[in-house]
């Protein structure tokens, strides 16, 4: 008795839950920008409903009933002319309505292009561990529909196809990151296939050896100190970077400063493989923002340039307060003679410059004593001018 009851009260309300009240066609279609579609909406007899009382809207907004035609008393088309982009990737909403505003039923419009070749495609690895790479959409990019874009890769001359499984999505910029077992010393072959409902396109096969795109982490310990009371001169000191210390190669280091009200970076790029470096030239009393960065050149032997690491945070520090400026002299003599000594200073440096590489021990070494005998030189050179008076 109570199966029976359950049939009574169950069995109707399925059948009525099935019944199709009405129906778009086509469905789900994928278009390209500038085509036209006319879509049709056929409602069930069972609802009575007269084609002439139904209307169309696209993504909520009602369509001119000048684009639309009885086609029957139950069905009702709409015709759309020189399609825009869909609004959104998921797609526009077409939906036919009832007189009273019902929905009877919904169709899916992908309008948008086939993706272009993707491009600029590029990848590095951070210490040999991993592998990431970059690229951009061909074109302009848009597609307006949803595109899927699938990084692959393989050893060159044997070994399985594979697929990066980690993607970020930026402004047209796309990546993937692979973290781990790929093979040194093999080169490999990767690409990158783009595809929607309208078409694909594959990208340019780069070939690249794991050690000939190795970058590091910025260098560590980065320490900026005075030299001495020398007011225009500061030492910079930094560690090679740790994640390659059982490697085999030569470390090259740039070196980057600013002023600390300035947003200009001038940069030091001669520094060559040493861990230190002294900045000279500088404006005393003033505090400096400085910052080192990496590329692991050479690694096993590899005769690829390699790639500069991020730079490391800024380290400050301050030169110290010129005594002239404390005395705050203005002898006009005075001023005459620094002039003088500054433009001797000048062509000292264009000297060595010629003559030593970056920052050489050697440049330091001379720059030091001449910047000595420069200190020591103003007061017994007053001295004698006086004495010869």
């Amino acid at each position: 008795m109570i199966t029976l009851l359950f049939l009574i009260l169950f069995v109707p309300h399925v059948l009525f839950s099935t019944i199709q009240v009405a129906v778009i066609l086509p469905q789900d279609l994928a278009l390209r920008i500038g085509s036209s579609l006319t879509a049709t909406c056929t409602v069930s007899s069972e609802l009575g409903l007269h084609a002439s009382t139904l209307y169309w809207t696209l993504n909520g907004k009602r369509l001119e009933s000048s684009s639309y035609g009885v086609v029957s008393s139950n069905v009702l088309s709409v015709t759309l002319h020189r399609l825009n982009g869909s609004q959104q990737q998921s797609g526009d909403n077409l939906v036919c309505h009832g007189g009273d505003g019902h929905i009877l039923a919904g169709s899916c419009l992908y309008v948008g292009m086939p993706p272009e070749k993707p491009v600029n495609l590029t990848c590095w690895s951070r210490n040999t561990k991993d592998l990431s790479c970059k690229w951009t959409p061909g074109g302009h990019g848009e597609t307006f529909i949803q595109t899927k874009y699938t990084l692959k890769y393989k050893l060159r001359w044997y070994g399985k196809e594979k697929e990066c499984d980690d993607y970020t999505t930026g402004q047209q910029l796309y990546s993937c990151y692979i973290p781990r077992d790929l093979a040194l010393f093999t080169p490999y072959e990767i690409w990158v296939e783009a595809a929607n409902q309208l078409g694909s396109a594959t990208s340019d096969i780069i070939t690249l050896d794991i050690l000939d795109v190795v970058t590091t982490d910025p260098p560590d310990n980065v320490l900026v100190s005075r030299v001495g009371e020398l007011e225009d001169q500061l030492t910079v000191r930094w560690a090679n970077p740790l994640a390659l210390k059982d490697f085999l190669f030569q470390a090259k280091y740039q070196i980057r400063y600013r002023l600390e009200d300035s947003t200009e970076w001038k940069v030091v790029d001669d520094v060559g493989n040493q861990t230190s470096c002294r900045l000279a030239g500088l404006r005393a009393g003033t505090v400096y923002f400085v910052q080192v960065r990496c590329n692991p050149v050479g690694i096993y032997g590899s005769r690829k340039a390699g790639i500069w690491s991020d730079w490391s945070h800024p380290t400050a520090a301050s030169t110290p307060i010129s005594e002239r400026l404390q005395s705050g002299s203005c002898d006009p003599k005075s001023s005459e003679q620094n002039s003088t000594l500054r433009r001797e200073l000048k062509q000292f440096f264009g000297w060595v410059r010629k003559h030593a590489y970056g920052c050489s021990g050697m440049s330091i070494k001379l720059y030091d004593q001449w910047r000595v005998w420069l200190q020591k030189s103003h007061k017994p050179r007053n001295q004698v001018d006086s004495t010869r008076r």
